[in-house]
């Protein structure tokens, strides 16, 4: 090993003890490198990410065995302190809405008997490349990780079901009635309600090919609206079937290629100027009779009239069973039969559904439907299902719409604080004690003014406030004040409920 440079020999015992492994294994290094300055710079981590990468050629390996590169000193530039554009931090305020919101979408899964289940955030990318056409497949946030497989972070959560559903196979029993709160990632334009990363509330049933399914999963929002003041003055159902289009196109001799293309130019229909709806299906081989025959269909909004236009088939037999469905289930002042409601996503294959806000200031609150065929497309053995999702985003939007967002602060139980300094010890085992039978306790952990203590207790909207003093800690008792109504007690702290 080369001699120890006088830089070295400046510098204490204990970091030359650390830097000798590099020595060993760099002895080509100037000396120079190990000046007092440079050896204090600080590391970029980027460079380090970089080495490794290099050494690795890109392979899985991410151990960082060289040396670290040191480089001059360089100013601290302040990080942009906001989230990435069409991201969310969730502060404690926000933090308990999010929560109550959360609590809401899983208590009403449970009163109707669906299990919870989650997938990972990050997926292969080809779970969500299925037909061309399909907007998602280029609101993507998808790359290659250091394995070189391609994944991508999942837009929704259907077809992580799905594969989840062919994982367990026989295994599991159906029917299958599962639900998942998850976020989900795309790159689209923002807009109210609509953002980059949100989250998702799905309720699916896989296994019954009865439109009962689909009058359940109704059921089930509308129980959700309810609980959250919502009514059916505010919020409505559009609901159709895939298989009007179909019956149609089938009529005009349409290749089943073209048809999910034709669907997702559909669901644009209230987005863009009719004409460029015009040309968009024309662009996929439908003529100009097709077309005005189709805009017309589209344009239906009761079944009777529809079943004038298309005759008794099963489109028109799945809808009025639904309709029919809703009356039991009370819900049918919710509903209302709309043509041109089709869903984005090519896997649908029946009845679909869009809840929608009635003064239409914001887009769809929820949607869904079913997806018979969606298993195949992964390898799977297909089978009957039907599902829906429902953001966190819009639903927000809403209840500030109509004054309904709930008040939501910080609620403690208790506050515990010590009188004097020696006391702390005293004062954590009191909220141990408390914390043990369930309460949430907040332990003053420095030595405060009884005047912040106050003000601390007042903010978190503290039921009592516990004080443990020297005269009474050496009785066995702490001293009680109840905010609420300012009475004040001692009490023995085996007595302390």
């Amino acid at each position: 090993m080369p001699p120890m440079t006088s830089s070295l020999r400046a510098v204490s015992p204990r970091i030359v003890l650390h830097l000798k492994p590099l020595l060993v294994s760099l002895p080509q290094l100037s000396a120079s490198v190990f000046s007092p300055r440079r050896l204090f710079a600080p590391i970029n981590p980027r460079a380090l990410l970089c080495t490794a990468a290099a050494r690795d050629n890109g392979g899985r390996s991410g151990a960082l065995t060289g040396p670290p590169v040191l480089e001059e000193e360089e100013s601290v530039t302040k990080i942009d302190v906001n989230p990435p554009k069409g991201t969310r931090d969730f502060p404690p305020e926000e933090m308990r809405l999010r929560n109550w919101l959360f609590h809401n979408f899983k208590e009403v899964s449970r009163l109707y008997g669906f299990e919870e289940v989650d997938f990972p955030v990050l997926e292969s990318e080809a779970l969500f490349i299925r037909k061309a056409g399909e907007e998602i497949r280029d609101q993507l946030y998808c790359f290659e990780d250091r394995g070189n497989r391609r994944v991508a972070l999942r837009p929704e959560l259907t077809p992580s079901l799905a594969r989840l559903v062919i994982q367990k196979g026989k295994s599991a029993p159906l029917p299958l009635k599962w639900f998942a709160v998850g976020q989900c990632w795309r790159y689209e334009r923002m807009t109210r309600g609509r953002r980059r990363e949100h989250y998702q509330w799905n309720m699916d049933i896989i296994g019954v090919p009865e439109v009962t399914a689909e009058a359940e999963l109704i059921s089930s929002i509308v129980t959700f609206f309810k609980r959250i003041g919502i009514t059916a003055s505010d919020v409505g159902f559009k609901i159709s079937s895939r298989k009007v289009l179909q019956e149609l196109l089938r009529r005009y001799s349409i290749s089943e290629n073209a048809f999910g293309k034709v669907c997702v130019i559909i669901d644009k229909i209230e987005k863009m100027p009719i004409e460029e709806i015009k040309k968009d299906l024309s662009s996929v081989g439908l003529s100009e009779e097709v077309i005005n025959e189709l805009l017309q269909v589209l344009s239906v909004k009761s079944l009777t009239q529809l079943e004038d236009i298309l005759g008794s088939g099963e489109a028109i037999a799945d809808l009025k069973h639904l309709f029919s469905l809703a009356e039991k289930f009370g819900y049918s002042d919710w509903i209302q039969f709309d043509a041109s409601v089709v869903r984005g996503l090519a896997y649908y294959t029946g009845i679909v559904f869009e809840g929608f806000d009635r003064a239409g200031k914001l887009r769809a609150i929820c949607g869904g439907g079913r997806y018979d065929r969606l298993l195949s497309t992964f390898g799977g053995d297909d089978l009957p299902a039907c599902g829906f999702g429902f953001g966190d985003a819009v639903i927000i939007e809403l209840l500030k719409e109509k004054n309904l967002l709930p008040e939501l602060s910080l609620q403690l139980d208790n506050i515990v604080c010590a009188l004097d300094q020696d006391l702390q010890g005293a004062a954590a085992t009191i909220a141990t004690i408390l914390r043990g039978k369930g309460q949430s306790t907040d332990l003053v952990l420095e030595n405060k003014p009884l005047k912040w203590v106050f003000k601390r207790a007042a903010r978190a909207n503290a039921q009592r406030l516990i004080l443990v003093g020297t005269k009474e800690w050496e009785k066995g008792m702490v001293g009680v004040k109840i905010l609420a109504s300012g009475e004040q007690y001692e009490i023995k702290v085996d007595e302390l409920d």
